[in-house]
């Protein structure tokens, strides 16, 4: 793989300007905090390509993927569009020799991500997903507290759920063909925040889901997302963890995500967590505040791999592991049945 000898020759641009997040900003604000050097927007939106233009003066700008790729010398694109495009834009940018970064969820399907992998290696470039979360102070806190310091003991389960009652909106997101389904857009961030604390081999995925209340409400109808998701992840330590997305939960749970072990239950929520304990008699629930979150350490590590071959931490291999939970989640859930995990 290519290297750069400094920081600045790493040139980036994002594929999709993004809507009510501006996560094209966003992400190019990062990777020049990281020293990286902001080139590029593709976005069909003409008017959210004069708003990249007043973001970031002189910066190229492209109607079309095809059109940065055939014209622009960007060395890093980062693919800021809809889940189900994930995959072919990605292999499209491979193949042309551009390392690549995809928002999460890297893709939909387990044979998606490996496509992008064969690519990646064949063109001997990078492919991530942006998994910014990985560096959120709440499971930074959780993986000192359960790994390193076994404040809980030996971990058991981890139960993560996320989500109430209510009809969700009519965008892409909540389409089941563009956006994966009701698990992908959060359970995603659960899935991998439970990887870093449950280390062990996967070996069996089940799947439930609940559909045909909402549906007809939404201008999706019958491709509109479940009503909620359910999974069972088995690993082959004897350890498991469950994920639940729903919009139809009128009492919902705390936090998202429960980890209990051996001497303890750690709870995650958005803004703190609560260590429940019980000992000599006694019970004592402790309210730990939650660090700041890093997540300028995701682009701080691309630029390090790009610039001095530093090991990536969001590998696609890590980022394939929470893919195939959600994917053979799916297809469970259709068979009836739980599925063993495959791995190449």
């Amino acid at each position: 793989m290519k290297t750069y000898s400094s920081a600045s020759e790493i040139t980036v641009g994002v594929v999709g300007y993004g809507g009510a997040f501006n996560m094209g900003r966003q992400h190019l604000l990062q990777m020049r905090a990281a020293g990286m050097t902001p080139v590029a927007v593709a976005e069909v939106d003409a008017a959210r390509l004069e708003v990249a233009t007043q973001d970031f003066p002189g910066i190229e700008t492209y109607s079309t993927v095809e059109e940065m790729l055939e014209r622009s010398g960007v060395n890093l694109i980062v693919l800021i569009t809809p889940h189900n495009t994930h995959a072919p834009l990605a292999i499209q940018c491979l193949q042309a020799g551009r390392n690549v970064v995809c928002e999460k969820p890297l893709a939909i399907t387990t044979a998606e991500v490996d496509a992008m992998i064969e690519a990646a290696r064949a063109s001997d470039v990078m492919i991530s997903a942006y998994h910014n979360r990985h560096w959120d102070g709440r499971i930074l806190q959780a993986v000192e507290l359960v790994k390193n310091q076994k404040l809980i003991g030996d971990v058991i389960r981890i139960e993560c759920h996320m989500g109430g009652y209510g009809k969700p909106g009519d965008w892409w997101r909540t389409s089941r063909t563009i956006s994966g389904g009701i698990l992908y857009d959060w359970g995603v961030h659960l899935l991998e925040y439970s990887l870093q604390l449950i280390e062990a081999p996967l070996h069996e995925i089940t799947g439930v889901r609940h559909s045909g209340f909402w549906g007809p409400q939404t201008a999706w109808k019958d491709d509109a997302n479940e009503d909620e998701g359910f999974v069972v992840v088995r690993f082959e330590s004897g350890q498991w963890l469950t994920l639940t997305i729903t919009s139809i939960d009128s009492k919902g749970k705390d936090g998202w995500l429960e980890i209990t072990g051996t001497k303890g239950t750690l709870v995650l929520d958005g803004s703190d967590s609560k260590l429940y304990q019980r000992a000599d008699g006694r019970f004592t629930v402790t309210h730990i505040p939650n660090p700041a979150d890093e997540g300028q350490r995701y682009y701080d590590n691309v630029c390090a791999h790009l610039l001095k071959g530093e090991p990536l931490v969001i590998t696609p291999e890590w980022a394939r592991r929470p893919i195939h939970i959600l994917d053979l989640a799916r297809q469970s859930a259709e068979s009836g049945r739980a599925l063993p995990t495959i791995y190449p």
